[in-house]
C-alpha cells in the first residue's frame, strides 16, 4: 500500500473513531440526564405521593391503581418505571420513522436506563422536605433538567418528549415543554377525579416547573439571531453555516465607520445548540472576527428547527 494510501486510509479511521466518541459522549450526556430526572422523581415526587406528566404520569396512576385494588406489591421496587418502558413501546415506532434511526436507538437507551434507574434509586421512607410545595419545585426542577439534557444528548425519556420532538419539527413556534404542559393538564384532570384535588394543585405546580426547566435545558428550542463580522474569507464560514449547519444564511459587503476599511457581514438564524459549534469554526477560519448574536428572536415564515 502506498504512503498516500496509508495515509488517507488513516484519516479515515480517525475520522470515524472520532464521530464514534462524539456519539458516545452525548449518548452518556442523555443517560446522565435521565439519572437527574430519576433523583428527582424518586427523590422529591413519589415520597411526596405526586404524580408526573406525560406518559410516566399516566404509569404512575396505573401502579396506584394496581396496588390499591389488587395489592400488588415488588417489595420496595417502584414498578412505574416498568410499565413506563411498555407503554413507551408503540412510539419507538414514531421515532424511528418519523424523527429518525439515530434518535430511536438513543432514546431507547435512555429510555431503558431511566427504567433501570427508577426501578434501582431508592425511595425514601419519608419525605426529604415536609413542604409539598418545595418538593414540587424541587423535583420540577430536577426532571426538567434532566429531560433537557437528554434532549440536547440526542435522546429523550420517551412519551410526550418523541411527540413533542415530532411536533416541533413540523410547528416552530411549538416547544416541548408546551406539549409536556397541555398533555399534563389532561392528566391531572383525570387525577382530580381519581384522588385528593390537592394533589393535582402540587402536581401542577410540579408539571409547570419542569416544563420551565426543560425549555430552559434543551437549547435546541432558542432560537437566535446572528451576526458576523469578518474580513478574511467569508465564504468559507458561509458555505459551514449552508453545508453543515444547514441554515439559511444572507451577506453584504460594508465598511467600518472608523476605520473605513472593507468588511463583510453575515447574517443568520440558528438555534443556541448551533450557536457554539459555529463559535468554533469562526475562531478557526478568521480569530479576528467578531459576532454578534440576540436569543429568542421572533421567526416569522419558513424556519426548521434540527432536533438531533
Amino acid at each position: 500500500m502506498s504512503r498516500e494510501r496509508k495515509k488517507l486510509h488513516r484519516s479515515a479511521d480517525d475520522m470515524l473513531w472520532k464521530l464514534e466518541r462524539k456519539d458516545i459522549v452525548r449518548l452518556l450526556i442523555a443517560v446522565v440526564g435521565m439519572f437527574i430526572y430519576s433523583v428527582g422523581v424518586n427523590t422529591f415526587i413519589v415520597p411526596a405521593d405526586l404524580y408526573s406528566g406525560g406518559v410516566m404520569g399516566i404509569s404512575q396512576i396505573l401502579r396506584t391503581l394496581l396496588i390499591r385494588y389488587t395489592d400488588f406489591s415488588m417489595g420496595g421496587t417502584d414498578i412505574a418505571g416498568i410499565i413506563n418502558f411498555v407503554l413507551n413501546i408503540p412510539l419507538f415506532f414514531l421515532a424511528y420513522f418519523s424523527i429518525g434511526r439515530g434518535f430511536f436507538i438513543r432514546t431507547v437507551i435512555c429510555i431503558f436506563s431511566q427504567t433501570l434507574f427508577l426501578t434501582l434509586i431508592p425511595i425514601p421512607a419519608a419525605p426529604l422536605v415536609e413542604d409539598t410545595i418545595t418538593a414540587s419545585l424541587m423535583g420540577g426542577i430536577l426532571a426538567g433538567a434532566g429531560m433537557g439534557i437528554a434532549l440536547r444528548g440526542g435522546g429523550s425519556s420517551g412519551g410526550a418528549d418523541i411527540l413533542g420532538m415530532f411536533i416541533t419539527k413540523r410547528h416552530q413556534e411549538f416547544s416541548v415543554g408546551r406539549l409536556n404542559l397541555i398533555i399534563n393538564c389532561c392528566i391531572y384532570l383525570a387525577c382530580a377525579l381519581l384522588f385528593d384535588i390537592k394533589v393535582v394543585i402540587y402536581c401542577i405546580i410540579y408539571s409547570a416547573a419542569s416544563a420551565l426547566a426543560l425549555d430552559k435545558t434543551h437549547t435546541q428550542n432558542i432560537s437566535t439571531g446572528v451576526f458576523i463580522f469578518t474580513k478574511e474569507e467569508p465564504q468559507r464560514v458561509m458555505a459551514y453555516i449552508l453545508t453543515d449547519l444547514v441554515r439559511g444564511v444572507t451577506y453584504w459587503e460594508a465598511r467600518g465607520g472608523y476605520t473605513n476599511q472593507e468588511t463583510n457581514i453575515i447574517f443568520t438564524v440558528v438555534s443556541k445548540h448551533e450557536l457554539s459549534a459555529l463559535k468554533h469554526k469562526l475562531r478557526q477560519v478568521d480569530p479576528a472576527a467578531f459576532l454578534v448574536s440576540k436569543e429568542n428572536v421572533a421567526v416569522e415564515g419558513k424556519f426548521e428547527k434540527h432536533l438531533s
